[in-house]
């Protein structure tokens, strides 16, 4: 779909499921080329040089601009939001495998939830305990498989 150089750049610079694939299809279907062909991977590898080279310079410009931002990162009333960006992104990642199959999330969620409402001053150490539910996610999983019930 990509094309020998389009796949090369796309699994060298990652991002491939939301960015670059994405990237190149709507470069094929608006240049109204197929994958697959000569045109297409030349569509195909223009457009995911361009979304690396765009990718590489926002993160530049995100590095550029930190110095200058500091002030207003460190602002207490944002401090929240950066508090809670390690738990945003894994219940970004969660809804995913969730929406794919619940049955396995009930065990690791239940837990946390009894966890955190018994011992609330855990609520800091979220980092240290993504692995020991991801651990009783795997184990829940298994137990399933096992009884027939996945």
């Amino acid at each position: 779909m990509l094309g020998t150089a389009g796949s090369y750049l796309a699994f060298v610079t990652g991002n491939l499921t939301n960015l670059k694939v994405p990237a190149a299809l709507t470069a094929m279907e608006n240049a109204r080329v197929k994958p697959g062909t000569e045109k297409g991977e030349v569509i195909s590898t223009i457009a995911v040089a361009t979304s690396s080279i765009v990718t590489t310079i926002v993160i530049a410009l995100g590095v550029a601009l930190l110095v200058p931002l500091t002030p207003i990162l460190n602002n207490p009333a944002v401090k929240p939001a950066f508090d809670n960006i390690l738990p945003s992104l894994f219940g970004g990642l969660a809804v995913v495998y969730v929406s794919k199959n619940w049955k396995i999330s009930v065990a690791p969620l239940l837990f946390m939830v009894i966890l955190f409402l018994l011992v609330p001053s855990l609520s800091g150490s979220v980092g240290v305990l993504v692995p020991v539910g991801a651990l009783i996610a795997i184990g829940s999983a298994r137990f399933l498989y096992k009884n027939g019930k996945l």
